[in-house]
């Protein structure tokens, strides 16, 4: 009966749901935003191989293998040759006097690897003979530390000790990280969020934050929450020797490849936004402004971009120009009204240009993107690949010429066999467009006038985009006996029927014109597209099925559930919008998070045995601030390598076969069942797999702030987030 209760829920029969009336922001304010520089031999230090390092009031000092630094905020400046303080237990009786190694002869002495600082004599010594603490007298006392369960910490190889800013003594042994807690000691291991403790140094500032040096990066706990700092975003080398945290709560770091700071700047969302929007400017490519990422000469050097085209410029051009619609919808800055209209015109051009040359497709069609028409021309040797594609990957793939047709003025190539994903994009930015930043009726016209022309063409062609050569395009196929018949479509089934029903009601929304309801009530009620539409793709459970699909349903999902003009659909459809949130919930995903939130705050499903309600997790919209607030400011594509940590649990299998799943041993979340803060990781759009632990990158990419901009924008004009 259980299961027959839970089918019926699931196909939303007698399903009734309630929009959110009004929604409590989330009050964001100023934080800290951490942003990371290296320092090397080019920026004055006289050596990379960096051995310590410790701050003062006239700055960091760094003791390198060629002589010691001082940081003027400017520049280093040179101290002149300086050795790293030893230290050294000697036997005292029943106990240890510690000494400095120039003062005492180093036999029979236990050498000290680190001692803790903030008081006149250290509290304790860190040796590979274990962990010594000072007693009243003065003198040190072997100590191992009892975790309850008869297990004995710190008996050998400590590798470091620090008091923290409320007087606790933390403890860095391969075991783990222990703090002293009164009379208690409190232990945390990979179980308790610790990513890694192969140890190499500790440091404590007095903004409650402590570090950790290891062999792979650094570690900072503050506030019960750890963050691991690793790969060339946040450090010059992963191999720490020193760390040394200023009152601000700045922290230096002494590596083998030079000295790293992370310095703490208090920032609000908007002027991150800010930042994000500046360099967009870089991202931009032709007149057009056509976003997606670019390529950079020299790692992470920005005064040289590579520009180059890809397969999806109108999705990620169109997702980026929505962000500048919600930012003018929620803020009227008239420089957001001129960034989103730019996007429109660009979109705008990629289905007037293909109605110029000798080569057309039917018209209201869209090209995936353009090229100069005066640069290499892109069609040769691309039938050879084709061919190929279609032997060895896909039996669909389409093989024609030309796949880069010549627009009538000879000015651009324009990219055929168009996306579903492109599509997705322009109908989510259109509506976007015509609600918040058209305001004439003569800008409003040109919305109208693009969207009646695409929609009218797929309607026209029994809902296929058709290209030059008068078949659909690979991927752009919405028709009925395809979804319904075909078994090469039958995973496409259920994005496909959600995302024609979406274009539908955007089509509606926009144009005024009652027709494109009539067709979308003719595919539910021959064809089901509302039932295909409640299963948006065959999953097992989180992280499984292809990422990009996610991102098109949630935009999917967000247009039909707003615009929409049957209340029954969207009662159906809100459980399904409800139970792809659920699915997406762990990945902290600030854009699935917002969109779901804008309708589903005091949403609730009826059926026969009572009222359910289906409004996001608690904590959904602290999720999304979160995520927004632990974006790098740096795009550049530095790797990240995660897959060794101790805090992470792998994916289970979840599919068979190997072409439909990813390798699991690369996969996983945390302990605490969400996916990887975005700050140790790297990815351009939300469509890159959060499920991964290592990405492969060098510095040579510079990815969009657009990641940010369309969450961040859209949780304002919504009122979810208050900044």
């Amino acid at each position: 009966m259980r299961l027959f209760i839970s089918a019926v829920i699931a196909t939303g029969l007698l399903m009734a749901c309630a929009s959110s009336a009004e929604t409590v922001p989330v009050k964001v304010g100023t934080f800290l935003q951490e942003q990371a520089r290296a320092y090397g031999v080019a920026d004055g230090l006289p050596s990379e191989d960096v051995q310590t390092i410790i701050t003062g009031p006239e700055g960091p000092v760094a003791v390198t293998a060629s002589g010691a630094v001082r940081f003027t905020g400017q520049a280093w400046e040179s101290l002149g040759s300086a050795t790293v303080p030893r230290y050294g237990l000697a036997a005292d009786g029943d106990a240890y006097t510690l000494v400095t190694l120039d003062s005492a002869a180093e036999k029979d002495l236990i050498p000290v690897r680190q001692v803790s600082e903030g008081s006149e004599a250290p509290e304790a010594a860190a040796t590979e003979a274990g962990l010594f603490l000072r007693r009243d007298n003065g003198r040190y006392e072997k100590t191992a530390v009892e975790d309850g369960q008869g297990r004995y910490w710190a008996v050998s190889d400590v590798r470091g000790v620090a008091v923290d800013a409320e007087g606790h003594l933390w403890v860095a042994t391969l075991a783990g990280a222990v703090r002293r807690n009164g009379g208690t000691w409190e232990f945390y291991t990979g179980a308790d969020g610790l990513p890694y403790n192969d140890f190499t140094c500790m440091a404590a500032g007095k903004d409650g934050s402590v570090w950790f040096g290891t062999t792979r990066g650094a570690i900072r706990f503050k506030d019960g929450v750890w963050r691991y700092r690793q790969g060339r975003r946040w450090l010059p080398n992963d191999d720490v020797r020193g760390i040394a945290v200023e009152e601000n709560g700045n922290a230096w770091f002494a590596t083998a490849g030079g000295v790293g700071c992370i310095a703490l700047e208090p920032m609000t969302l908007a002027e991150k936004a800010s930042r994000y929007e500046k360099e967009m400017d870089l991202i931009k490519r032709t007149p057009f402004g056509y976003t997606s990422e670019v390529g950079l000469k020299r790692p992470g050097d920005k005064s040289e971009i590579l520009y180059s085209d890809s397969d999806n410029d109108g999705l990620w051009t169109a997702m980026y120009g929505a962000g500048e619609c919600f930012a003018y919808g929620a803020t009227k800055d008239p420089g957001a009204k001129v960034r989103a209209t730019q996007a429109f015109e660009a979109l705008r051009f990629l289905q007037k240009v293909t109605q110029t040359g000798d080569i057309r497709p039917p018209k209201g069609y869209v090209a995936r993107t353009i090229l100069p028409g005066d640069g290499p021309d892109p069609n040769v040797g691309r039938i050879e690949g084709d061919i190929e594609h279609r032997e060895k990957q896909d039996v669909l793939w389409k093989v024609y010429e030309p796949r880069w047709p010549k627009s009538g003025d000879g000015k651009w190539y324009w990219k055929s066999d168009t996306s579903s994903d492109e599509l997705d994009g322009h109908y989510f930015f259109y509506p976007a467009y015509y609600d918040y930043v058209a305001e004439t009726e003569e800008e409003k016209e040109r919305v109208r006038e693009v969207v009646r022309d695409l929609t009218d063409h797929l309607v026209d062609h029994e809902f296929n985009l058709v290209d030059h050569d008068g078949t659909p395009t690979r991927w752009a196929i919405y028709n009925p006996d395809s979804l319904n018949q075909d078994v090469h479509w039958w995973a496409e089934r259920g994005l496909k029927s959600l995302s024609m029903l979406s274009y539908l009601a955007a089509a509606e929304h926009v144009t005024g014109d009652p027709k494109y309801g009539v067709a979308s009530r003719e595919l539910i009620d021959k064809h089901h597209f509302h039932t295909n539409a409640m299963i948006y793709k065959i999953h097992f459970g989180p992280g499984s099925g292809n990422q990009s699909d996610d991102e098109m349903a949630f935009m999917c999902y967000y247009n039909l559930v707003k615009y929409t003009k049957d209340p029954e659909l969207r009662r159906r459809i809100m459980y399904s919008f409800y139970s792809a949130y659920l699915n997406e919930e762990p990945e902290m995903n600030p854009l699935f998070n917002f969109m779901y939130a804008a309708f589903g705050r005091d949403a609730s499903v009826k059926n026969p045995w009572g009222e359910f309600t289906i409004r996001p997790s608690e904590n959904c919209l602290e999720d999304a601030v979160e995520t927004l607030k632990d974006f790098p400011l740096d795009r550049v594509d530095w790797g990240h390598r995660n897959s060794h940590r101790l805090d992470l649990v792998r994916l289970p299998r979840q599919q068979a076969s190997e072409p439909y799943e990813p390798p699991r041993h690369n996969r996983g979340h945390r302990v605490n069942g969400k996916v990887l803060p975005v700050s140790e990781r790297y990815f351009n759009h939300w469509n890159t797999d959060p499920w991964a632990l290592d990405y492969g990158s060098d510095g040579t990419i510079l990815g969009s702030g657009a990641v940010f901009l369309l969450p961040y924008y859209l949780g304002l004009c919504h009122g979810l987030i208050e900044d």
